[in-house]
């Protein structure tokens, strides 16, 4: 459903700006508190209110002398459901973070100038999304960009000549356009797939990207390098303007792009690399005939070669992330990680050309690695129970946003050669020194098969050994999103565990980090192995003197909402309540209903018609639905209307089959949230009702 959830993708609403001065914008940020209430000091204890102080750290970029960071940092408003983004600076070897930014609303998508004596960045001025620059040495923000509907993101060459921003094309033709008669008109006439993605229905437009040339204080029109194409880059539905780079003499752009349509593009995971010639407007294809997700690709020091990530398999979106070469003089591919196991991210080169960082998983933490580009040796740099989430190079030194389960996301500096690390940010720090955190320990626990699973076993604050508590089996999601070392603004143990839970958190199969062999176990048998494992980590643990095995829940979203639903009829009375969050109810309408085939197709083995297909029907045999007869125990029940990959009505059914039943059961529905609960005051609330749901049946 959602690969990799944990590793967060940064979602910025912008809020509305009318002031059409730079200096009247200054100033105007309105006062979002994160201090602590004496109430919730003397508390000591997570709760949804607090989570909502907690300053969102993002997008570390590192000066082109390597010396200082610039960052985002966003706050929240739960009394008004607002939200505001700032820039910061702070110096690489650390020290007080400086204040770059002030305007209300958002300013993001900071970038360093070249010549690293100012920055850009982008925010709202009016009703459009405008690039503004600001210089190092007076601090006063300029306009400098007057794009006609405004822009999306952007990204100075390396020469600091050109920049390409990326904005939205309106290409098709509205129900309006072809009855103009018709003004009030209010129909989508839909003849072919992909009409609607993740959490909104198609617009009739399409994310290009242009290139402009730069002038102090002046950025124009640029020329549309994908002009005429139905398709977007960056990809639906992320955008991540990392699938689009600069080569160091900036005259070429790389940029990833699925260009299929409708049945074609539901059916594919087929991404692939264009290389474009800003001289003569050519565009290459160069990883023609590579089926899978290709992506994000970086040009190495010298322009001569772009490293890249690559799926193989055609279908399956969590396959292993490759990391490749493409010699742009030969146009040979090389692929580097072939004797390393796991999947590669935010790659970057040093800067002699003949190393690659990135960072990898391992045994649920994510840490940096770095590999020798002619050996093919790989090297874990970092190491500990965390999570790196970004990767930076900075002279000597490393940088990164890092997390835990006990800590929001910080930047840190890491020596490369020894892995030694140093905390620059600490925005949250007003807010650990009152409140308790609980232990977090790391359990291997045997599975049917006789393999080793690591569980995270996550206690309550002053946690007493000698007492009883209730404890909750946390299913993942993903379905391949490792349980890792992640800080969740939702899903976020040590609030559970504030509420006086022992929480489970196994790593089932189909879990990454662990070898691509576990990771790929679960396609093809969703109610299989990974069903046991979940039983095993809750079998080991309710035999726990501290553990009352008569107090136990089950909670999950998407995949782990699916997990919650076929676990409510198999459970065989291990639990007493359950909470589903968009979970799939009944594999037949998810498969007709979702946004994109390919993922039903390749997990589930085909589609529900395919009566000869043994995979498939395997598969559809296994549906929750399927079991309901068997559901006796109290559930919640969670989605979001604008939910599109696992509509709204697979909770709908799964809770009127409740009703039916005569199941304790309750449904909330967020008529304006997604697979995702986003707005401050639904989040409390959607925390509110969990806690109440659970406290209900096992205090």
């Amino acid at each position: 459903m959602v690969r990799n959830i944990s590793i967060l993708v940064f979602l910025v609403i912008l809020c509305s700006c009318t002031s059409n001065n730079q200096k009247e914008k200054q100033g105007l940020e309105p006062v979002f508190s994160s201090e602590l209430t004496a109430e919730e000091i003397e508390g000591g204890r997570m709760t949804a209110e607090i989570l909502w102080k907690f300053g969102r750290v993002h997008e570390a970029q590192v000066s082109p002398d390597g010396k200082n960071i610039l960052y985002g940092l966003t706050r929240y408003d739960p009394p008004t459901n607002e939200s505001n983004t700032d820039i910061y600076r702070i110096p690489v070897e650390g020290g007080d973070p400086v204040q770059i930014t002030s305007f209300k609303g958002h300013e993001f998508n900071h970038r360093w100038h070249p010549s690293g004596n100012k920055i850009g960045f982008l925010s709202e001025e009016g009703r459009t999304v405008q690039i503004w620059e600001v210089a190092m040495d007076n601090g006063n923000p300029k306009q400098i960009s007057n794009i006609k509907d405004g822009i999306n993101g952007f990204e100075y060459s390396p020469t600091g000549e050109k920049v390409f921003y990326i904005k939205n094309v309106k290409l098709d033709k509205t129900p309006n356009d072809f009855y103009p008669d018709l003004p009030l008109v209010n129909v989508r006439i839909i003849n072919n797939l992909m009409y609607r993605h993740w959490n909104t229905w198609h617009d009739y437009a399409y994310s290009h990207i242009f290139v402009a040339d730069y002038s102090d204080g002046n950025i124009q029109e640029g020329k549309d390098i994908m002009e005429g194409e139905t398709f977007d880059s960056p990809m639906s539905p992320y955008f991540d303007q990392s699938e689009i780079s600069w080569n160091p003499d900036g005259k070429f752009i790389a940029y990833t792009c699925k260009k299929l349509t409708g049945k074609e593009y539901t059916l594919s995971t087929n991404s692939d690399i264009y290389l474009y010639n800003l001289e003569s407007g050519e565009t290459q294809n160069i990883t023609e005939g590579m089926p899978g997700y290709d992506k994000y690709p970086v040009f190495s020091p010298d322009g001569k070669k772009i490293a890249f990530r690559s799926m193989e398999t055609p279908g399956y979106e969590s396959d292993k992330d490759r990391l490749f070469l493409y010699d742009l003089i030969t146009g040979e591919k090389e692929y580097l990680t072939e004797n390393f196991d796991e999947s590669v991210s935010s790659l970057k080169w040093d800067k002699e050309g003949s190393s690659i960082y990135f960072i990898s998983g391992i045994k649920a933490t994510f840490q940096m690695y770095k590999i020798d580009v002619e050996t093919k040796e790989t090297e874990q740099i970092t190491h500990g129970v965390h999570n790196y989430n970004s990767l930076c190079l900075a002279g000597e030194y490393l940088v990164g946003e890092k997390m835990s389960m006990s800590m929001a996301t910080e930047i840190f500096s890491v020596d490369k050669k020894t892995g030694a690390e140093k905390q620059l940010t600490f925005t949250n720090r007003h807010i650990y020194d009152h409140i308790e955190m609980g232990k977090v320990e790391e359990r291997w626990i045997k599975t049917t098969d006789n393999k080793e699973m690591l569980v995270w076993i996550i206690y309550p604050p002053e946690f007493d050994p000698g007492k009883k508590y209730p404890a909750i089996l946390y299913c993942q999601g993903g379905p391949h999103g490792a349980v890792s070392q992640f800080f969740s603004f939702r899903w976020n143990f040590q609030m559970m565990a504030a509420h006086d839970y022992v929480i489970v958190a196994p790593n089932r199969r189909g879990l990454p980090t662990f070898g691509t062999e576990w990771n790929n176990q679960i396609s093809g048998d969703y109610g299989g192995q990974n069903m046991k494992d979940y039983l095993s980590a809750i079998d080991a643990m309710k035999i726990e003197p501290f553990i009352d095995e008569d107090r136990l829940g089950a909670v999950g979203a998407s995949y782990g909402g699916f997990s919650v639903f076929w676990l409510a009829g198999h459970h065989e009375k291990r639990f007493k309540v359950f909470i589903s969050h968009c979970g799939i109810f009944n594999f037949e309408s998810m498969y007709g209903a979702t946004d994109e085939s390919f993922f039903v197709n390749y997990d589930l083995g085909g589609a529900y018609w395919e009566k000869e297909n043994q995979t498939a029907q395997k598969s559809y045999a296994t549906s929750p639905h399927k079991y309901v007869q068997n559901w006796n125990t109290p559930i919640l029940i969670i989605t979001g209307a604008n939910d599109l990959r696992i509509p709204y009505t697979e909770s709908l059914q799964a809770f009127n089959a409740a009703q039916l039943r005569g199941i304790p059961s309750r449904l909330l529905f967020f008529p304006e949230e997604t697979h995702f609960v986003l707005k401050p005051q639904n989040s409390i609330l959607w925390q509110r009702e969990f806690f109440s749901w659970l406290d209900k049946y096992l205090k």
